[in-house]
């Protein structure tokens, strides 16, 4: 990759993250993207801002061939339309070179989750006789009680919790705050563990990190997935699970007993309906199962 076309893919993110504040998590996929793409045209003697003609639809060919799923290279594709929309508007190219390549046509998967009887067994599994398994314990009741993202989980302070409303106010993707009911079980165990074990978990109690790891640091999203795993084995859940997967059943529990589309949506903190939509899709297929399991004609 040349260093122009470098220069041109920092721009590029330094303009996502100062006009419409991408995640870190965001602007890494879109530089693997970018770079990936960039080295492939390097390679062929073509630079990001005039690729030639062919050039894509024989990478995407490729890709196939070596094993790259559809879904992956639609959201190739995503990325690099994103970036010639920006090169255009910047003035860096007058035409966008991907203009007539169509996306690939890629079905929403169902999201894994968990039905309310094994969601109950995941939260009941930590031992609570622990100062660690209360923390756990408390983390896993708020977040199948708001539906937090894990990483939304990991970085709350204390005073983002307000016991008395009983609700969370939360900073998710863009940086965009939202404030989240939590439900009285959540309530209970966040007051339990903020009177008792938290401290014991902190050198200096004073700092602000609600759920603390190491050195009174907030708890890394993977040390917390690494134990969602370990008390589902406890659990008895043998099923493939996701860190979204307390995220995945809180949506489609709530959908399955009546709740309006739009306030998931806001709950979640989606700021298109269509990124709700997909649990429309798991609550149909739980009714469905429901219908041919129970109905005399199903």
């Amino acid at each position: 990759m040349s260093a122009s076309d470098a220069t041109t893919i920092d721009a590029f993110l330094d303009a996502l993250w100062l006009e419409q504040g991408v995640s870190d998590h965001t602007l890494a996929a879109y530089r693997r993207d970018l770079t990936a793409w960039a080295a492939h045209l390097a390679g062929l003697g073509e630079t990001l801002v005039e690729p030639g003609p062919t050039s894509l639809p024989a990478w995407l060919d490729k890709r196939r061939e070596e094993g790259y799923r559809l879904r992956s290279n639609a959201r190739l594709l995503s990325s690099l339309r994103r970036f010639y929309r920006w090169a255009l508007e910047t003035g860096r190219i007058e035409r966008d070179p991907l203009a007539e390549v169509k996306l690939p046509r890629v079905r929403p998967g169902l999201p894994e989750t968990l039905d309310e009887a094994e969601v109950e067994r995941l939260i009941a599994a930590p031992d609570i006789t622990t100062d660690l398994g209360l923390r756990d314990r408390t983390m896993l009741e708020v977040l199948y009680g708001t539906g937090l993202r894990v990483s939304e989980l990991v970085g709350l302070t204390t005073d983002a919790v307000n016991l008395r409303q009983g609700v969370v106010r939360v900073r998710g993707k863009g940086d965009k705050d939202r404030l989240v009911p939590m439900g009285e079980e959540a309530v209970h165990w966040v007051s339990r563990y903020l009177h008792t074990v938290r401290r014991a978990l902190m050198t200096d109690a004073s700092r602000p990190t609600l759920f603390p790891g190491r050195g009174d640091r907030p708890l890394t999203r993977q040390a917390f997935w690494y134990r969602i795993k370990h008390h589902a084995r406890v659990a008895g859940i043998d099923r493939s699970l996701s860190p979204h997967t307390l995220r995945h059943a809180f949506a489609t529990h709530l959908l399955n007993h009546g709740a309006n589309l739009r306030v998931v949506q806001l709950l979640l903190g989606h700021s298109d309906l269509s990124t709700t939509q997909i649990y429309t899709h798991v609550a149909q297929a739980r009714l469905e199962r429901l219908h041919a399991d129970h109905h005399p004609r199903g």
